[in-house]
């Protein structure tokens, strides 16, 4: 039995060998279905990295509060870039009350716009940020030369401004930036500050941001006193839930919200591990759609092998005859014909398994030189589901013609032409 099997994997593989492009056309489906199962389980083994690095750079201990109700399967319209004006720089300060919370130790309010910025005869568009004396300590941040702004200057409507490294950077070169004034919609600020290079931080790029007071900005940039998003720090990550009740509670007093339920709610309090769970559901809704169309990929290729598999038998009908002649069973023929397409697609999955390999290793490497935590996966899992699926693709598609051509009367084959 073995030397039969020997046997017809030898005819298998010199029948791939003499017909090359219709045999790698015909292995194109099995191919593209199995990396793509290799690359999309890398790929989101790898995003999910990135997701949790990020929120770790943020802090487990933070909480989020955005203008907006959340909507029944997803975030406030806010996050969208729907404008809405529910949250103010006084309900961040109401925050940091101790009546108000007991585990609230830090707050950072944000308003933001885009703006053109110049210096001298430089002049750009640059990211403006409106914020706290919260922000700094928030995100960890540091002054590499000049001061942040003080608690008073964040409130009496100071024209100062502290840039981070690339900004400072793009609009001063190598010339001191410290003191010098800058013009951000015609408004004159003094440059106090520059900030230490940060990097991305939370897919953001704060380096090329320009920071000024939160009722400057209100007040002479963008004419509304609301804020993006309100953060806050907790003392203890397991006060995060008491945190967010206080929180609730005191913005619905604010907000003359009678209803505790939520249900009236205009903004929403949300922690990193809920925003985990949201990015997840989002990403796992792609994975299974690529998934998909992988396993399309893997049936048109199935496809493909039944019809190569039924032209195979026609073009060797009377080989087929002539080993029915001289004492080949039915199961014989059988056998063989199976064979030969869970080769091919045997085959086509492993040169699947080794792209999807080195387009994941690729991905990672890009992702990597950019900065970001990727990590390279390519579960042992997914590789053995590649080689059972195209196997298993091979025999079921190729089962038809396999019988087909077991069937075949030996003296109708013989005449064939």
């Amino acid at each position: 039995m073995f030397n039969f099997l020997k046997q017809c994997a030898k005819l298998a593989i010199n029948s791939l060998l003499a017909n090359k492009t219709r045999s790698f056309l015909t292995m194109l489906g099995i191919i593209i279905g199995v990396s793509a199962v290799i690359i999309i389980t890398s790929i989101g083994s790898g995003a999910q990295d990135l997701i949790l690095s990020e929120i770790k750079i943020l802090g487990t201990d933070t909480i989020s509060i955005m203008p907006g109700k959340a909507e029944e399967n997803g975030p406030p319209a806010s996050v969208m870039g729907i404008i809405i004006t529910t949250l103010t720089y006084e309900d961040a300060k109401a925050l940091l009350e101790k009546k108000n919370s007991q585990h609230i130790i830090n707050v950072a309010a944000y308003s933001n716009t885009n703006a053109n910025v110049s210096w001298g005869s430089q002049s750009s568009n640059f990211d403006i940020i409106g914020t706290n004396v919260g922000h700094l300590t928030m995100n960890n941040f540091n002054v590499e030369s000049g001061r942040f702004f003080t608690i008073d200057e964040e409130s009496n409507l100071a024209k100062i401004a502290v840039l981070g490294s690339q900004a400072k950077e793009d609009l001063f070169g190598d010339s001191d930036a410290i003191g010098e004034k800058i013009k951000i919609k015609k408004q004159v600020f003094e440059v106090i500050g520059i900030l230490e290079e940060k990097g991305t931080v939370a897919f953001q790029n704060y380096d090329d941001k320009i920071f000024i007071p939160i009722k400057t900005m209100q007040k002479l940039i963008v004419s509304s006193d609301a804020v993006g998003i309100i953060r806050a720090k907790v003392d203890n990550e397991k006060n995060l839930p008491l945190a967010i009740k206080d929180a609730e509670t005191t913005l619905r007093e604010r907000h003359d919200i009678r209803d505790n339920s939520g249900e009236d709610d205009d903004f929403t309090v949300s922690s990193p591990a809920e925003a985990l769970e949201a990015i997840e559901t989002v990403t796992g809704a792609l994975k299974f759609f690529l998934a998909a169309m992988g396993a399309i990929s893997l049936i048109v290729g199935g496809i493909g092998i039944m019809n190569i598999m039924l032209v195979n038998v026609s073009e060797r009908t009377n080989e087929i005859g002539l080993r029915k002649a001289i004492g080949a069973k039915n199961n014989n023929i059988l056998v063989q014909f199976l064979i030969e397409s869970t080769i091919i697609t045997l085959s086509g999955g492993i040169i699947g398994i080794i792209f999807g390999i080195l387009v994941s290793l690729l991905v990672s490497v890009i992702a990597q030189a950019l900065d970001y935590n990727w990590g390279f996966h390519v579960s042992m899992l997914s590789i053995i589901m590649g080689i059972i699926v195209s196997s298993s693709i091979g025999i079921i598609f190729g089962l038809y013609p396999a019988k087909k051509a077991s069937k075949l009367d030996p003296i109708e084959a013989l005449r064939y032409e």
